[in-house]
């Protein structure tokens, strides 16, 4: 193909591809409400790892627990097992801590929990079972570990995590705006 080909195709065009594009100049890249609230919606679901059935449930919850329900659901969020596994440092990441937990590598309070939405309790222990503390995976994951929440108070040599208390918003490293969630479910609801 001549140069001069391939310099067309890399032109950049002030419309978008298709026989319309350029009568869809006058569109903008401004998003509605809904757009922005599902859009919400969907990073909280990604960061948590939990499908649309899974959060819808977890909506209705934190809507009848007493107080902001924005702040409620991200509190549940924050108690699944598998949330607590990843925040303590034991897997790298959600989908490795879900696993984790699913495979059985992981005991509260002494008894092994193979639930991933398991709700922790403030106080209660999480621990690596015995045969996993020296797997690579938890090793590197513990020394990679960035987070330090006042809310689980990790032990690395024991491979064990304190879950102290339910933390409040401002504890919560998830970058979302709870609002915007709730107002996309009450529309639903």
């Amino acid at each position: 193909m001549p140069r001069a080909k391939y310099q067309k195709i890399l032109e950049k065009r002030a419309y978008p591809p298709g026989d319309h594009g350029k009568e869809k100049q006058y569109r903008s890249g401004r998003r509605s409400d809904y757009g922005n609230q599902l859009s919400e919606k969907q990073k909280l679901s990604f960061i948590y790892n939990i499908r649309e059935a899974q959060m819808r449930r977890y909506f209705m919850r934190a809507r009848r627990l007493p107080g902001v329900t924005g702040e409620n659901l991200l509190q549940l969020l924050e108690r699944r097992l598998d949330n607590v596994v990843y925040r303590a440092g034991f897997a790298a990441t959600i989908w490795a801590a879900r696993q984790i937990v699913r495979h059985g590598h992981i005991t509260v309070d002494g008894q092994r929990v193979d639930l991933p939405s398991f709700q922790v309790k403030p106080g209660q222990t999480i621990a690596v079972s015995e045969k996993m503390r020296n797997n690579v995976h938890v090793v590197e994951s513990m020394e990679g570990s960035a987070y330090n929440l006042p809310y689980i108070q990790v032990d690395r040599d024991a491979r064990s995590a304190r879950f102290s208390s339910i933390p409040s918003r401002d504890e919560i490293p998830t970058p979302v705006q709870e609002q915007l969630i709730v107002e996309f479910y009450t529309r639903l609801t």
